[in-house]
């Protein structure tokens, strides 16, 4: 069978699209269907779910952060072996960065519909809403030209007559529904700063998606659904590298501090023939000897400080490693490389030392956005003037920059440009930069 696709997205952001998409994974699974699923946007904790519900790894597909040719293989290669992909996007459906600095889009979801041809579900908040409902699905449908509405979900639906209330006015205005879900329904995932508590975090997440799959069954038209999902576009060639490995061994810490890293990076590594050697700085575990470079990725640092500070053998593996093969570090590894990082109150722990800087998470600030980078100096991220394409999210500081210099000139998605990004000191390198792919060449 041809792997065919559809989009789940929805009018703004807490609409409950992770909710829905996770029920309609799990009841789609459960029926046995192949289903594969991927994230619009730079996201690293929904892919998590994703992946819990389909027994699969997920994806991200950016249109903003990857070029063509990245994009489009990642998405070929996410239909392989699948009956079905489903890509659940990030804010509104409409929603980007607003600029379009190098040729790239703006990270939008209608992008990925529009580009390959993909189906949109539309979730819809219909809290205080009633004949209101088919006007907001109306205008979506009509927004723009190359971008097909298929139909929509109504969450928080508050009763049988609610939802009656709103059925003719979508028929009225042909817009299909998909199914209803009761507005208490008890389907909330845990959060805290940055999003949703992880996957592997969560207490008890297989009953959790048995639960979205029983009532994925009972209110929504999976036979609809899966009617509506339109064959993938096939890519020509395989997907380009989107960041060449920093080693051939490349130990990877991987623990609930560390946890964001992109999946399409680690496969594109090992498709470059390198392999990837986990470790756990929280179980104080040191790099694997044989390793040739290491990777700090992003998480939550900032809650596990003191574990971090006392890791002796940790702190060791790492300094020696350093003295001869690079490691880099995105975001909390950044914070981990400095010389301290304080907690939310204000306790100061010490760090790594490999860089100057200290991080604070008591004085909380959000920063957020996609960013270009022009590498300061050759390093793990490519060569001297190479462009990167990535984000920020974080809401930790630098509170005292250190003396190293940076790692590289960082833009926003206007191409505005910002501080420099991050730091270097002999083959360690860092910063609150999450890269997602070199840039393509025009």
């Amino acid at each position: 069978m041809t792997a065919r696709g559809l989009i789940i997205a929805a009018p703004s952001s807490g609409a409950g699209k992770t909710t829905l998409t996770l029920a309609i994974l799990a009841a789609l699974a459960r029926r046995g269907v192949r289903v594969r699923a991927a994230k619009a946007g730079p996201d690293y904790i929904d892919p998590g779910f994703h992946a819990a519900a389909t027994g699969h790894p997920a994806l991200n597909l950016d249109s903003w952060a990857m070029g063509p040719g990245l994009l489009d293989g990642l998405l070929a290669e996410a239909g392989n072996g699948a009956d079905l992909l489903v890509i659940e996007t990030a804010m509104g459906l409409f929603d980007g960065a607003g600029g379009n600095p190098g040729g790239a889009g703006l990270g939008a979801g209608a992008e990925l519909a529009a580009r390959f041809g993909l189906p949109v579900i539309l979730v819809q908040d219909v809290t205080g809403q009633a004949q209101s409902a088919a006007a907001v699905a109306a205008g979506f449908a009509h927004f723009a030209a190359g971008v097909t509405l298929a139909g929509v979900i109504l969450n928080r639906v508050a009763s049988a007559r609610h939802r009656d209330l709103i059925l003719p006015a979508l028929a009225a205005c042909g817009i299909a529904a998909f199914g209803a879900f009761p507005r208490d329904g008890g389907f909330s995932l845990p959060a805290r700063h940055l999003g949703l508590v992880q996957a592997g975090e969560h207490p008890d997440l297989e009953r959790h998606l048995a639960a979205l799959a029983e009532a994925a069954e009972a209110d929504l038209d999976l036979d609809a659904i899966l009617a509506a999902a339109r064959p993938l576009p096939g890519a020509s060639r395989p997907a380009r590298a989107a960041l060449p490995p920093p080693g051939q061994r490349i130990a990877l810490a991987r623990d609930a501090a560390f946890s964001f890293v992109y999946p399409h990076l680690l496969a594109a590594w090992r498709a470059q023939g390198a392999e990837i050697l986990p470790f756990s700085p929280l179980a104080d575990e040191a790099p694997p000897a044989s390793a040739d470079a290491c990777w700090l990725p992003g998480g939550y640092p900032e809650l596990h400080a003191g574990t971090l500070a006392a890791a002796a053998r940790f702190r060791a593996g790492i300094v020696r490693l350093a003295a001869d093969h690079p490691v880099h570090g995105e975001c909390g590894g950044y914070m981990v490389l400095g010389t301290y990082l304080e907690d939310r109150d204000g306790g100061r722990h010490p760090m790594l030392g490999l860089l100057g800087h200290g991080t604070s998470f008591a004085h909380r600030r959000l920063t957020l956005g996609y960013r270009r980078a022009a590498l300061a100096a050759p390093g793990p991220l490519g060569a001297a003037g190479q462009w990167l394409r990535g984000h920020e999210f974080h809401y930790a500081s630098v509170i005292d920059p250190g003396g190293d210099p940076p790692l590289a000139a960082l833009f926003d998605a206007r191409g505005q440009k910002l501080s420099p990004a991050g730091g270097r000191r002999g083959r360690v390198s860092g910063g609150f930069f999450h890269v997602i792919a070199q840039e393509e060449a025009p």
